[in-house]
């Protein structure tokens, strides 16, 4: 399974360097200069990183054989991908990549099937899940914090949710 570690933006500069939307929590391992990404397209890769810096707020990164602005261009919109094979355990028991919980089935303290998680959104405050309950019930959105998730299950394949009164409409 290929895990997205970020997503290439507009080229910087006329060196050949792009902006990179990263979605990793440790950018400065993945983006290691000598790293491999995969790439989605897969025929725009793999690409060897030949650097990185922070430009304010954005992360820039230069990849080997990419020498100017118009071979940066080419890269817009591209996936950078890792092996999930290749990450480190998680350091912390409650610590889980988005990748082990997409897919866990949703469940209620007494068993009850709520739904399947389909993705892990990051806002600002605590990651949310995105539940999808099926038929003509919309997708619920339920904080990832262990108040409301107690118990996440990797091998029997679901997560338990607590919800408070009214968090699901039905």
């Amino acid at each position: 399974m290929f895990v997205q570690v970020g997503l290439v933006g507009r080229p910087h500069g006329v060196k050949g360097e792009v902006t990179v939307q990263i979605s990793t929590d440790d950018p400065a391992d993945r983006f290691a200069a000598g790293s491999e990404l995969l790439t989605d397209p897969a025929g725009r890769g793999p690409l060897t990183v030949a650097g990185f810096r922070k430009s304010g707020p954005v992360l820039v990164v230069g990849f080997e054989g990419i020498e100017d602005r118009n071979a940066a261009e080419t890269l817009r919109g591209t996936t950078l991908l890792v092996d999930s094979d290749e990450l480190p355990p998680p350091m912390d028991d409650d610590e889980f990549y988005d990748h082990q919980l997409i897919g866990l089935s949703a469940r209620l303290g007494d068993g009850t099937v709520l739904g399947e998680v389909v993705d892990v959104l990051h806002p600002p405050a605590a990651p949310v899940l995105q539940v999808r309950r099926g038929g003509d019930v919309e997708d619920e959105l339920v904080p990832f914090v262990s108040a409301i998730v107690p118990t996440v299950d990797l091998p029997g394949g679901f997560l338990v949710i607590d919800p408070p009164d009214g968090m699901f409409a039905s």
